[in-house]
Order: structure tokens, then sequence, then C-alpha cells
């Protein structure tokens, strides 16, 4: 319909960011909140109940992920714009969400003005510009070595702080494989050992804490 306004979905876990970000929104004449949630089964529930032309979805949820619910809601319906605006500023973190289909990635120390911009492009079909932060990220990790799905899981027990045998052991390898898993992690990240190695992913998002 002519002269509709923008319907938003707003997804974020802090109860303070999501009233905060309706009054912004609300106040727009072009724009309006159509429903908020916290949790990623919240998302996809309320994606599927109002339909917005616009999703804004943290990657920080109860119960779950962004990235997750953005996967489940673009299979659902491909046509659906998603931004992302959250305080994760590694490269993984914005690539696994690009990836999931998000339009574009905003970190939550934009302006008030830029955000409701990247709304109007996005709900125009235009491709937003990134921050050059989010740009100089997604550059970065273009020309790092990735980690495979295994030397992810291998680095996760690591952080929990298990010895090769138990990874071994709780991923049903041997402690030798292990050991080349190990090696290969420090090479990929550049790192001298399994301490940096953890923080380094954590840094870049490869990793979270639970």
């Amino acid at each position: 319909m002519a002269g509709a306004r923008i319907s938003v979905l707003l997804i974020d876990d802090h109860r303070i960011v999501r009233e905060g970000l309706a009054q912004v929104i609300d106040r727009e004449p072009d724009m309006r909140v159509a429903a908020t949630a916290a949790t990623e089964e919240e998302a996809v529930t309320l994606y599927a109940r109002h339909r917005p032309d616009l999703t804004i979805m943290d990657l920080q949820l109860r119960g779950g992920s962004g990235v997750g619910a953005i996967r489940t809601i673009r299979s659902g319906d491909p046509s659906a714009r998603i931004v992302v605006l959250t305080m994760m500023r590694g490269d993984e973190d914005i690539h696994r969400a690009l990836e999931a289909g998000a339009s574009t990635y905003l970190l939550k120390d934009t302006a008030i003005a830029d955000l409701t911009r990247v709304i109007r492009d996005v709900h125009a079909g235009k491709t937003p510009r990134v921050s050059a932060e989010v740009k100089a990220q997604m550059a970065a990790r273009a020309e790092r070595p990735a980690l495979t799905g295994r030397e992810v899981q291998v680095l996760e027990l690591v952080r929990r702080g298990l010895r090769n045998r138990e990874v071994g052991a709780s991923l049903g390898i041997s402690e030798e494989t292990v050991q080349s898993h190990v090696r290969s992690i420090l090479s990929k990240l550049d790192v001298p050992d399994r301490t940096a190695a953890v923080d380094v992913a954590l840094r870049r998002g490869i990793l979270h804490l639970q």
C-alpha cells in the first residue's frame, strides 16, 4: 500500500535495548515496530506471525543465537530482510551472519541516523555500505586460513580445559590425531600455544563463551 510504514521486528536479549530501539523507530514517520523478542525461538515465531518488512537482529540471544534465527527465518522466507545490530566485532561473527543471509552488519555504536538510513536502504532493496571496521574485518578474514569444523571442535574442548587424550576420547579420535589438529590450529591462527589460540579464537568470534 502506498504510504505504508516500514514494519520492523526487533530481536535483542536486553529489554532496555529493545525498548530504546522501539522508541527510536516508532518516532520515524515511515516506520513502526511490529513486535519485539529476546530469544531465537521467539524471533522465528514472531517473524512467521507478523511477516515484517525488516528484522533487526542481535547475535547474542537467550536460548540460541542470532545466526541460527537468521538461517531459520531465511529458510522459510528467502526474501526476508535482516539487519544485524550487535556488539560482536569478530571477523567470524560477521562472516557467519552474512553467510546465513543477513543483509548487512551493524555494530551497536552505530549512530541512530545511520541505523534508520540503513533500514530505509535495505527495505528499498539497496545494498547499504558497511562501516570501515566491518569492512576491514571482512578483508582480514579473506586473507586468513579458515579452521575446519573438526578443528573448531577440538579448540572448543581445549578452551574447556581438556587435555589431548580427553579431547580425543570426547570426539572419538586418537590422541595423535588431536595433536595434529592442534598443530594445524596453532599454524592457522599464527600463535605459539593453546592459550593464545583460545584467546584469538574468542576475539575473532570463532569460539564464544557459554
